[in-house]
């Protein structure tokens, strides 16, 4: 038999590979069509998305929604996961020791999905793919890595708590728009 995005979702329901498993209430594995062109890749799952076991349901999802529209994009032709897939406790970053007990389930749904582009979301997922970069110099910037592009930009809860990063991100997602039409056929 062989691998696909349901198999990978429950071995990541189940997983107990770090700490995380101990204290999460749902493993959140990631939710979307199987033919995606596009992965979005956040941090880790919040208190809403480990209470319901969906990514990016809370406050960030709401922003999130509102910038997929920028880009020309509905939540429904998108995939979306994170880094790691249990909820950190108090919402702290993940360690790199969570992020690696996670990384076969991430990297096994990127090699099932084949995106065309990967939104990162926010520092900790930048790291885990351009470790050399920072948010602010590749925010919203094309890069090329493992037959995808990688399109980095600030996690939707930074424009919560930072107002001046809104429209900053806002204009990353237009240009993450104007670069999928660029490459997507037209109908």
């Amino acid at each position: 038999m062989g691998d696909s995005l349901s198999l990978v979702s429950d071995e990541a329901r189940a997983c107990t590979k770090c700490p995380l498993a101990e204290t999460r209430t749902n493993a959140v594995p990631g939710e979307g069509p199987p033919d995606a062109a596009v992965v979005i890749i956040g941090e880790g799952p919040g208190r809403n998305e480990d209470a319901q076991g969906r990514p990016f349901v809370g406050a960030a999802g709401k922003q999130l929604d509102g910038l997929l529209a920028y880009a020309g994009l509905d939540r429904k032709d998108v995939y979306i996961t994170n880094i790691v897939k249990c909820r950190p406790p108090e919402n702290r970053r993940p360690t790199v020791s969570e992020a690696d007990a996670c990384r076969p389930y991430l990297e096994r749904q990127l090699e099932l999905l084949r995106p065309k582009v990967v939104v990162l979301l926010g520092d900790s997922a930048l790291k885990r793919f351009l470790p050399d970069e920072t948010l602010v110099s590749s925010h919203g910037r094309l890069f090329k890595q493992a037959g995808f592009e990688i399109f980095p930009t600030y996690h939707p809860a930074a424009m919560i708590y930072n107002r001046a990063l809104e429209s900053v991100t806002r204009e990353d997602f237009k240009a993450l728009g104007r670069h999928l039409s660029s490459v997507r056929p037209k109908t």
